[in-house]
């Protein structure tokens, strides 16, 4: 247990950097066209996998921190190497109404926030 303790100690402010949006924002998000029309897509059912990952926040904000799994650090350590990665690669103009942007709320996290 204490190994679990450390892996979420490891990457909760990190994680709560990365993630800037609501459980009810992101869900919202989730639902409109421009979150559906980004992302690298992985299998047959068209949804991206960014989409995905932000329905698997919402379930993750939706939990208390003693509550989390293995499986939700792991995702959680995904989503903030994302975001930072993604993040550095911001476009020079109209943020606002980008892909990228688009692409950064599907994990989580608006940038103009």
């Amino acid at each position: 247990m204490a190994d679990k303790a450390n892996d979420v100690d490891a990457v909760w402010d990190d994680w709560k950097k990365a993630v800037t949006m609501t459980a009810s924002e992101i869900t919202s998000w989730l639902d409109t066209d421009e979150s559906r029309e980004v992302g690298q897509k992985d299998d047959g059912n068209g949804e991206s996998i960014g989409h995905r990952s932000g329905r698997r926040i919402v379930t993750i904000l939706g939990k208390k921190k003693a509550d989390l799994t293995a499986s939700d650090i792991e995702h959680m350590h995904k989503v903030v190497g994302y975001v930072k990665r993604h993040g550095a690669q911001g476009p020079e103009s109209d943020v606002e109404h980008s892909r990228w942007r688009y692409s950064l709320m599907n994990w989580g996290n608006d940038p103009l926030k």
